[in-house]
């Protein structure tokens, strides 16, 4: 894990107009700099970059952060990543906490170094070899595709890769694995898929290429790196496909093969395709589609659905339409589930029985496979009749199993607009009324939600505002203060009509933390506690522990860890402030947040001189109290 405090430092040490500088042209306009966004296409400017913020805000698509989210949503990059990024660019280690992270970074460069030798070593082979060079024509595959997939052949033998490499026997080799280990046997074969290799002589452990006699694709992470190897067999034998292990840089659950390659291609379409195997998304590339990547022998993951989705707003899954491929289509959207959001749409292709994606190409063309890339269903769609194939909807058993079964998929949903529309579609289906529907929902065991990836609704928090649970984690054990909006206040005597709620008033903990992020002096002299909500206070305490002088930037991502809705519902208040927080002097903004602190000290005077008068006031300590709450708001 990286020190919170090493960010911060790293953030005042990297300017964002240079960071995004490197990827967009930026004019200067007034306070800010202006660019056409990389994230849309536009023919009039709207991305903007502040350098007083350290931050990025584009009016037409939304996109915002600061240097560490713009590599992410840019570069595909993961936070760690990026981060790393941004520190090799101005020549800082990070540290990570444990001697083991420490040694893993620096072992990282070689590690890296060693499979950009495998990856040229097996791209000049393919030349030396007639036999590969047929099989990938066979296949159609052009020259240009090859050279720009960085496709090799790994030749056959014990040890082709030994003259690629200073040493054949450093441990590194075994570790990214492009070697094997084994304690050899007299009379005993390769065991390269295939066929029989040569005999193995008998002795200690050998060494020998884990790639034999296979066409080689090179995996590479967000930056380009080669990370890990796919091998597919050119004769018949099994495994037809051969990935690298699991490694230090590479991990099959979380990367994707052509993420690198189609990054333009996939952020000009603001779309993805997923398919099975490697040919396809190469197939498919030389053909004119390019937006493609593909899974790495293993079931779709979150991951995989998170790294698209910071780079594109459409996913579209495309697997064959036979059993396997449905059942690897409905692992794929329970993937998506946790991820779905509303600005995101997942959906899911099924090719004809007789085609996948590259043979399907090769016969009907881009045209062709753009047209049904058009038919493709949406997430909801496919779910409900994935749902409502198992059970019989004319029954009342059968509605019933129904929504069992959708019960847990529904729960894994974020609590946002989707979900809701989809608790509607359900409930339509199974004949029930979506409120009904919701209480089914809201009654399932704590467990049973936490299990199914759904987290349970809690009330809403005061003053309009859903930060107050986030904030009041993030203080917990500091600072020992429990806020009034803990209290328990007791009802209305029996018989006495108790007051009508008020309506949720306008929040403003929002502009307070929006104002003191922006100018975060105002945060130094802790304001007099009384009368104020602690996720206030808590806000307050939380940016006095920031490094004195932080931009706001700076500050985000000091405290994204903690509380990132929060975070990113501060960052979200920027990006959209009219009101020109950033361009107040100080003067201006104390004045302002002086302004909105009274607001709340008031508000809750109010609210407990009604909660005096529905208890009665029928004693004198409350009674005293009254007066004194009077009194405070005629000073005031």
């Amino acid at each position: 894990m990286i020190p919170q405090a090493f960010i911060q430092d790293l953030l005042s040490r990297v300017d964002v107009v240079d960071v995004v500088g490197r990827h967009v042209q930026l004019r200067k306009a007034g306070a800010n700099l202006l660019g056409l966004c990389p994230f849309h296409a536009e023919k009039s400017p709207s991305f903007t970059v502040s350098p007083s913020k350290q931050f990025y805000h584009c009016f037409g698509c939304g996109a915002h952060g600061s240097a560490i989210g713009f590599l992410m949503e840019h570069s595909g990059l993961s936070y760690v990543e990026a981060i790393r990024d941004l520190a090799q660019s101005v020549g800082i280690p990070v540290p990570d906490e444990g001697p083991s992270a420490n040694r893993e970074q620096a072992r990282a460069p070689g590690l890296v170094e060693l499979l950009a030798r495998a990856e040229r070593f097996y791209r000049d082979r393919l030349k030396d070899s007639t036999r590969a060079v047929d099989y990938l024509k066979g296949r159609g595959l052009s020259g240009r595709t090859a050279a720009r997939f960085g496709i090799g052949y790994a030749p056959e033998g014990w040890r082709p890769l030994q003259a690629a490499m200073p040493d054949y026997a450093a441990p590194e080799l075994l570790e990214v694995g492009l070697v094997i280990e084994s304690q050899g046997k007299a009379g005993e074969h390769s065991g390269n898929a295939g066929g029989a290799g040569p005999a193995q002589p008998a002795g200690p452990a050998r060494r020998y290429d884990r790639f034999r006699d296979r066409i080689m694709f090179p995996i590479r992470n967000p930056r380009g790196q080669v990370i890990g190897f796919g091998g597919r067999i050119i004769d018949s034998g099994e495994p037809k496909y051969m990935n690298s292990p699991e490694t230090p840089l590479f991990s099959k659950g979380r990367e994707l093969y052509g993420l690198f390659e189609g990054r333009d291609a996939l952020r000009q379409a603001n779309c993805a395709i997923v398919v099975e195997g490697y040919m396809d998304v190469v197939m498919l590339a030389q053909h004119g589609v390019a937006n493609c990547v593909a899974t790495l022998g293993t079931a779709t993951t979150p991951d995989h659905v998170r790294k698209l989705l910071r780079v594109v707003d459409r996913v579209v899954f495309s697997f064959d339409g036979d059993s396997a491929g449905r059942k690897a289509a409905w692992r794929a959207l329970q993937a998506c589930l946790p991820e779905a959001a509303d600005t995101k749409r997942m959906e899911f292709l099924f090719l004809p029985p007789e085609h996948d994606p590259d043979s399907y190409v090769r016969e009907y063309g881009p045209q062709g496979f753009e047209a049904l890339l058009a038919q493709a269903l949406p997430l909801s769609e496919f779910m409900i009749q994935a749902l409502s194939g198992q059970v019989d909807l004319a029954e009342p058993e059968g509605r019933a199993r129904f929504l069992a079964l959708a019960q847990p998929l529904l729960q894994a949903l974020p609590p946002a607009a989707f979900r809701l529309q989809l608790v509607h579609r359900v409930a339509d289906v199974a004949g029930v009324a979506a409120s009904e529907l919701g209480q089914l929902l809201a009654a399932a065991p704590a467990g049973y939600r936490a299990a199914t990836g759904g987290a349970p609704q809690s009330g809403g928090a005061p003053w309009g505002d859903e930060s107050a649970s986030e904030l009041a984690s993030a203080r917990a054990g500091k600072t020992g203060r429990s806020g009034w909006r803990e209290r328990s206040f007791a009802t209305a005597p029996a018989g006495r009509p108790a007051l009508r709620p008020r309506a949720a008033p306008p929040s403003l903990p929002r502009r307070i933390r929006l104002l003191s992020a922006l100018h975060p002096a105002l945060a130094i002299e802790p304001p007099a506690a009384e009368f104020l909500p602690a996720e206030v206070l808590d806000w307050l305490a939380l940016v006095r522990e920031q490094p004195a002088g932080s931009a706001f930037a700076v500050i985000c991502e000091g405290l994204r860890e903690q509380m990132p809705d929060l975070i990113a519902s501060l960052e979200r208040d920027a990006a959209a402030d009219r009101s020109m927080v950033a361009e107040m002097s100080l003067d201006e903004a104390r004045a302002e947040f002086d302004g909105a602190l009274a607001q709340l000290r008031d508000r809750r005077i109010r609210e407990e001189l009604d909660e005096i008068v529905a208890r009665g006031m029928q004693t004198e300590a409350d009674r005293t109290r009254y007066q004194h709450l009077l009194a405070l708001r005629v000073r005031a």
